[in-house]
C-alpha cells in the first residue's frame, strides 16, 4: 500500500522486493520510501554483546560423494564465490559474502537506492551481527517443540514462562534421547545433569537473571543521529 511504519524484524534478504521499479514503497526516482535502523536494543543488552543475527550459508562436500563429482562440486563453489560472479549475484539477491563485493564501486553508485543496506555493511555495526552459530542437533525435531510451545503463549493457553518451562522439558527429552543413541558421535549433544536455575546464573557468560523492570521508559533517538554510528 505504500503506507511506512516501523518494522522491528528485517532479514536483509527482504531488500531485493523492496527496492523493486514500480511498487508502492519505492518512490518514482528509484529511491526507498523506506530506511533500515541500527538493531535496537532491550533492557537485558550490554555493551559488548551482539545485536542481530544473519544466516551464513556454506558449501558442503560429503565424504561419501565421488572424487569426480566433488572436483565439480569444488570448482563449481570457486566459480560462485569468484569476484566478478559474486558482485552479479549480490545485485540481484542484495545478500553479501565477500568484503570485495560490498567495497565494489557499483555499490557505491547503488547505495542511495538500498535504504542503508551498504552503509551498514561498509560499517563497524555488521559485526555487531552474529553469525548462525553451531548446527541444531536433529533441527526438525526440535523445531516442531519449539512451535507447539510457542502457540501456546500466543494463544494465551499458557503464559510465556510456562511455554518456556514446557520448551525447555520437551526438547531436553530429545536431547537426552540423541545422547543415549550415540547416533552423532563425539560431536552430539553431552548433557548436564540438572541443577537450580541459580547454579546456572552464577556460571561466566550465563543466561541473565530476570530483570525487576522488563520494560525501562524507551529512548527515541532522531534518525540522522542513529545511523551516525555506520560511519564509526
Amino acid at each position: 500500500q505504500g503506507a511506512i511504519a516501523q518494522q522491528i524484524f528485517w532479514y536483509t534478504a527482504f531488500t531485493a522486493d523492496m527496492v523493486k521499479e514500480g511498487i508502492p514503497v519505492v518512490n518514482a526516482d528509484g529511491s526507498p520510501k523506506w530506511r533500515m535502523a541500527p538493531s535496537p536494543r532491550g533492557a537485558y543488552w550490554e555493551d559488548g554483546m551482539k545485536l542481530g543475527y544473519q544466516d551464513a550459508g556454506s558449501i558442503t562436500l560429503m565424504k561419501s560423494t565421488p572424487v569426480d563429482r566433488a572436483k565439480a562440486a569444488w570448482l563449481y563453489g570457486q566459480f560462485i564465490t569468484s569476484k566478478t560472479v559474486d558482485v552479479k549475484k549480490s545485485h540481484t539477491g542484495l545478500t553479501f559474502i565477500r568484503e570485495s563485493t560490498i567495497n565494489h564501486e557499483s555499490f557505491t553508485e547503488r547505495a542511495p537506492a538500498l535504504g542503508g543496506l551498504v552503509e551498514f555493511y561498509r560499517s563497524p555495526a555488521r559485526v555487531q551481527w552474529t553469525p548462525t552459530g553451531t548446527n541444531v542437533p536433529d533441527y526438525p525435531r526440535l523445531a516442531q517443540l519449539w512451535w507447539q510451545n510457542i502457540g501456546d503463549a500466543s494463544s494465551g493457553a499458557k503464559t510465556a514462562q510456562a511455554a518456556m518451562d514446557g520448551l525447555c522439558e520437551a526438547q531436553e527429552a530429545v536431547l537426552e534421547r540423541l545422547e543415549r543413541a550415540g547416533v552423532q558421535g563425539d560431536i552430539g549433544p553431552k548433557m548436564n545433569e540438572k541443577r537450580d536455575a541459580q547454579y546456572w546464573l552464577d556460571q561466566p557468560g550465563s543466561p541473565k537473571a530476570k530483570l525487576a523492570n522488563e520494560k525501562p521508559t524507551p529512548i527515541t533517538i532522531n534518525y540522522d543521529e542513529l545511523v551516525k554510528s555506520w560511519s564509526n
